[in-house]
């Protein structure tokens, strides 16, 4: 069994050849197969662009080791194959914080940059390449370039978000973001909809580090896009500790669950539950990090809670001048379609300009959900989805993709060009190919002509 997969566990592939390298000194493997190579740390991209059907993987976890760290200034230097939780466990002791942390911790130093991934404090400190400041390429021809925003910048721009394609990630400096406690100061409180939501985002980011909301995407009318607002600062005090042996609990999934259970009605009676059981008023407590930056890694391999067949992430962004509207037009096609998310999440992005070539955050607004993949019906709907945000201008994440198409990908991010040319020619991806090359003639086609998006006061059309 392939154990080489996405996180997503969709779409099936099969890797040609798998090789794993340890020190940073050595050499890329011999391609004795005479195909293409793709880094991979943990698996936890979303869809196909950690995966490279057909060609071969370069394991990176094996570059595991910390490299420099200077405890007055805050930049470590670390291997690739670094996770975000060897990061955690080391640095928080001693007073250090990741400056922008996804939902997860178990990813790569490499595949965080090669992502360049986001997190709650989008609106304060941008995505995690604004806090890269190095960092060694290994390409294909064995040519070791440490690239900077002043040396090789067009490669250090070409891999930030990058996607693995211009070389491995050998090590990175990275300036660790100084913090007083482990803990956080948090407030949730329930809203009634979407117009509260961004009410609530206008007052919170101008005081609060972390802001995000859980939406109950199942909930439709006057009550769409209800859910639970979250946000914190880090305690600026040095009062409270975690005790030595602390460990945050975990409960392991051990098989996939069977098909039935995360059919609609199963999530749309939890959504619903759980938006009930939030607090009306405002509710403050004083939380350890990792529940309120990670509570799904509380859950071993809860992926397989989708079943053989995977799942479907699709994570989009709206830009500002769309976003109320278009959120709203997004969740009434998701709620005619039937199908529903069991995670929705919605945050707003700010301003803060990537270094990457193909960074996906921008101002405005993004949407993540998870969709059970039922075949033709999710990936209908997601097509749907992308209309809707092709034409308010806004773009879909590549590292939670698996389905997109090559002219909407190439709309979303118009610079493609430039990292293709920069790219490592040995180095490719599922993904790549599939938003790069002509479509297989082949191949369904899945697009619908007739999905457009509503003006305002007007209904939005649904199906030929």
């Amino acid at each position: 069994m392939n154990k080489y997969h996405s996180w997503g566990g969709y779409p099936k592939t099969h890797p040609k050849g798998i090789h794993s390298i340890y020190w940073r000194h050595h050499a890329l493997p011999d391609n004795e197969h005479d195909t293409t190579l793709l880094p991979y740390g943990y698996g936890r991209s979303y869809g196909d662009s950690c995966l490279n059907d057909g060609g071969d993987l370069v394991i990176t976890q094996g570059l595991q080791r910390f490299i420099s760290f200077n405890p007055h200034t805050g930049i470590l230097r670390c291997e690739g194959g670094v996770s975000l939780a060897n990061i955690l466990e080391c640095f928080i002791p001693q007073g250090w914080f990741l400056p922008v942390t996804p939902g997860t911790k178990y990813v790569s130093v490499g595949g965080a940059i090669a992502n360049d991934v986001h997190g709650k404090n989008h609106h304060r400190a941008g995505t995690f390449g604004c806090h890269v400041l190095a960092f060694e390429l290994l390409r294909s021809t064995g040519e070791r370039m440490t690239c900077t925003p002043q040396c090789h910048t067009n490669l250090f721009s070409a891999t930030i978000g990058g996607l693995g394609l211009t070389g491995l990630i050998v090590w990175a400096d990275i300036q660790l973001k100084s913090i007083k406690s482990p803990f956080i100061q948090t407030e949730r409180i329930r809203f009634s909809g979407l117009d509260e939501f961004f009410d609530l985002t206008k007052q919170s980011n101008e005081t609060f580090e972390y802001t995000v909301a859980w939406i109950d995407c199942f909930a439709n009318n006057q009550h769409a896009g209800r859910g639970s607002f979250i946000r914190g600062n880090h305690l600026d005090d040095n009062t409270h500790h975690l005790p030595h042996s602390h460990r945050h609990k975990t409960l392991t999934i051990p098989f996939h669950a069977p098909s039935y259970f995360l059919r609609s009605g199963i999530m749309k009676i939890f959504n619903s539950v759980y938006y009930h059981l939030q607090p009306t008023q405002l509710f403050h407590s004083l939380e350890p990090y990792e529940k309120f930056f990670y509570p799904l890694d509380s859950v071993l391999h809860w992926n397989r809670l989708y079943g053989t067949t995977g799942f479907l992430q699709y994570q989009c962004v709206l830009p500002s001048q769309y976003e109320q509207d278009g959120i709203r037009d997004l969740l009434k096609v998701i709620h005619q379609s039937k199908q529903g998310s069991f995670l929705a999440v919605l945050k707003k992005f700010g301003s803060i300009t990537s270094p990457g070539l193909l960074s996906f955050p921008r101002p405005g607004t993004t949407l993540a959900l998870d969709f059970p993949f039922l075949g033709d019906p999710t990936l209908t709907l997601l097509t749907t989805l992308d209309q809707i945000v092709r034409e308010t201008g806004g773009a879909v994440y590549p590292a939670k993709d698996a389905r997109m198409d090559r002219e909407d990908f190439q709309a979303y991010f118009p610079c493609w060009e430039d990292l293709d040319k920069l790219k490592d020619p040995k180095f490719s991806s599922s993904f790549w190919r599939r938003v790069t090359q002509p479509r297989n003639s082949t191949c369904p086609e899945t697009k619908q002509e007739s999905y457009v998006v509503r003006n305002k006061n007007e209904d939005l059309l649904v199906g030929n």
